[in-house]
């Protein structure tokens, strides 16, 4: 038996004066954000691994059907975590556990690596070295303070190629200066706005635990503003812009993106589509870009390739689209719930969309 569990004299609260208390609040508002941060970072994990995956296979089909001897990499997603204090050991935890990224794919460069034994002992690779992570991942979080990005910046902006995604976590720094910074514009920054706190968050779980926890899960859906803590959709927006530039580096033609993205992405409807799925929605091309540029794309020609830093700052098709169509917003709800292996009320379960592949 534990004898020191739930007691009192060991709870935070303890030792907040009463006319404090009305400060608690932050508490659990602090730990939704941690929730939620990570539960969007594992979300855009988790669709990018399996659009890798997809593709790999594709490109593995089509050089055997040819008889290449070049054969694609693995596909593996590669991640590194630059900072290695509360937020970088949690998103490590919850990576490593949900998505999961193995232990070869995931990296932390941080000061102090010494501190990560627990993480040296699943397999992952710890030490402090920022511009070799930065050529070696597909996707970096930056988990550090505020006063230490312009070094940060400084150290890696030379190393970054084109397609490694920066997914930045210091929410003091805008996108304009992340952008100014590391002269880079394939960069994701969620943006968080707080109202009236209602903490649902829990206090026991560690976070890994609280995302299987199904009422903590739906809380953290991109369009649920559960808990106080709103997300500004334009992250979403900047999710799938990121999974056409994975198509784009790999030079697919846009039809067979959309056809992929489709099979991926949209391929649960539910019942009020109807049993024929034909009010179920699918991508089109002029949902990423305009009218005019969608009429003059050639069939085989891919997307073209978009700054990431202007689709989160400027109106967007795929935003303007997304924003009417609440059909899309539901499918995209079950998305993100599925990735968790949570799924909705009876009332709002899906069905497979006949014709598509199973998720």
């Amino acid at each position: 038996m534990d004898l020191l569990k739930d007691l009192e004299s060991l709870q935070f609260e303890y030792g907040v004066q009463e006319e404090d208390h009305c400060w608690l609040y932050l508490q659990g508002r602090s730990r939704g954000l941690m929730i939620k941060a990570c539960a969007h970072a594992t979300f855009f994990c988790k669709l990018l691994c399996n659009l890798r995956e997809s593709l790999h296979e594709k490109q593995t089909s089509k050089c055997l059907s040819t008889g290449s001897l070049h054969t694609p990499d693995d596909g593996a997603l590669k991640v590194g975590i630059i900072g290695g204090g509360r937020l970088g050991k949690q998103l490590a935890h919850v990576l490593f556990q949900l998505v999961p990224i193995p232990a070869e794919s995931l990296r932390i460069s941080t000061r102090r690596p010494e501190a990560l034994a627990e993480f040296r002992e699943l397999g992952i690779q710890c030490f402090y070295d920022n511009p070799s992570l930065v050529v070696w991942a597909d996707v970096i979080f930056l988990c550090c303070l505020p006063s230490q990005l312009p070094k940060i910046c400084m150290e890696i902006n030379s190393s970054l190629d084109k397609a490694c995604i920066v997914y930045s976590f210091v929410a003091a720094v805008p996108i304009p200066r992340l952008r100014l910074l590391l002269n880079h514009t394939s960069i994701l920054r969620p943006h968080y706005q707080c109202g009236d706190s209602v903490n649902i968050w829990g206090s026991k779980k560690d976070i890994t635990a609280a995302l299987q926890d199904p009422v903590i899960l739906h809380a953290t859906c991109p369009y649920n503003p559960a808990g106080g803590i709103v997300l500004n959709i334009k992250w979403l927006e900047g999710v799938f812009y990121a999974a056409l530039n994975v198509c784009k580096a790999r030079e697919m033609p846009h039809l067979q993106v959309l056809q992929l993205l489709n099979g991926l992405f949209l391929s649960v409807h539910f019942e009020s589509c109807g049993k024929d799925g034909a009010s179920c929605p699918k991508f089109q091309l002029v949902d990423f870009v305009s009218k005019v540029y969608a009429k003059n794309l050639p069939q085989r020609r891919p997307f073209p390739w978009f700054d990431l830093t202007a689709v989160q700052l400027k109106e967007t098709p795929f935003g303007q689209h997304l924003s009417t169509r609440t059909a899309l917003q539901d499918h995209l709800t079950q998305l993100y719930c599925d990735s968790f292996g949570v799924s909705l009320t009876n009332e709002q379960r899906p069905v497979v969309c006949p014709g598509s592949p199973s998720q």
